[in-house]
């Protein structure tokens, strides 16, 4: 039986839909990108955050480095979250791999040999989810040692201690990650036009933020006291643009895009739509589109590209970076081949 708030199931496909399962989810989403307002859904963020940062460190311990910090992130999967296959040949550890279902509200910690560790999310702690990891990677075979405290958060209480965030909804879990899914492909889109030296789209569990960033092609200057996180991250010129989900300072989702190195003057340019505008940030400032203000144009992606577009020119004018040299307008570069 289907009704109006049930997904009709497909018909198998011709000549060979014998043996093949659909699993019917709970339904479309009914707006390509929900409202997600920050006090809604802050007791779950910070847990799941905390959760985020307990695997993202034994990413980090883990993973092969690569410049920029490009091994460190999560990458996005059809059902949450994944950190990419670690380990193997010459290191410590068996080849594994850990993922947050965030549909399921899992997190799966898989093993080569297809040993699965499978731990339920709802319910949990911090301390408790600390704890559940590391049992199971230690079951596996997998030792890393990290800095077991949370990075960048008001509270530096241990993830071993802490038993106050204990917040994990996943009906709020499960809105982030389509917030997320949906964003991660305008994006994509987004880094499709740019054909020089780009980072993957990254979804950063320090900062809880994702984010796409393109390079000038030139080195920068790199003071030896702003420490290493900061030198390899700007080693080089970049403009870079993303999403977050929103702080204490800065209470709502937003698009935002920095140019580091910032060039002088940097703030006095123009960006797309008017109602767009920079904020300071630090020592430098943010090209900043409210998501709410996005979503509910009547072509939210066109507007968001548009923004992350009129952005990356202002960097690029002030940088003095040579905009017709990356481009690849569609993801197109074959000189013979226009995009649709």
């Amino acid at each position: 039986m289907t009704g109006p708030d049930t997904p009709p199931v497909p018909p198998a496909p011709p000549g060979g839909g014998a043996g093949a399962a659909i699993t019917a989810g709970a339904g479309p989403a009914t707006e390509p990108f929900p409202s997600i307002p920050l006090d809604e859904w802050r007791a779950a963020k910070d847990t799941f955050h905390r959760f985020a940062q307990i695997v993202g460190k034994v990413r980090l311990a883990c993973s092969v480095r690569r410049n920029h910090w490009w091994n460190v992130p999560f990458h996005l999967t059809g059902r949450g979250l994944t950190t990419r296959p670690m380990g193997g040949p010459g290191t410590p550890w068996p080849l594994f791999c850990v993922d947050f279902d965030l549909v399921s509200h899992d997190l799966v910690v898989d093993r080569l040999d297809g040993t699965r560790v499978r731990i339920s999310l709802p319910g949990r702690s911090v301390a408790s989810l600390h704890a559940a990891f590391f049992d199971a990677l230690h079951a596996l075979g997998v030792r890393p040692a990290i800095d077991a405290r949370p990075y960048g958060l008001d509270d530096g209480t241990p993830f071993a201690d802490d038993t106050r965030h204990a917040d994990y909804e996943p009906a709020r879990i499960n809105r982030y990650f389509r917030v997320l899914a949906q964003v991660a492909q305008v994006l994509e889109r987004h880094a499709a036009d740019f054909c020089g030296k780009t980072s993957p789209v990254h979804h950063f569990w320090h900062t809880f933020d994702l984010a796409v960033t393109r390079f000038t092609g030139r080195p920068a200057p790199v003071d030896a006291a702003a420490g290493p996180v900061a030198r390899e991250a700007y080693s080089h010129e970049v403009i870079s643009s993303g999403f977050w989900f929103g702080d204490d300072e800065r209470p709502w989702p937003a698009f935002y895009s920095y140019t580091a190195p910032e060039p002088r003057g940097l703030a006095d340019e123009p960006l797309w739509p008017d109602w767009a505008g920079w904020v300071e940030s630090g020592n430098g400032h943010l090209a900043v589109l409210k998501y709410d203000d996005a979503r509910t144009t009547d072509d939210p992606v066109a507007t968001i590209l548009g923004f992350l577009d009129s952005a990356y020119r202002a960097g690029a004018r002030r940088s003095a970076t040579d905009t017709g040299r990356f481009a690849s307008p569609g993801g197109v570069t074959d000189p013979h081949l226009s995009p649709d």
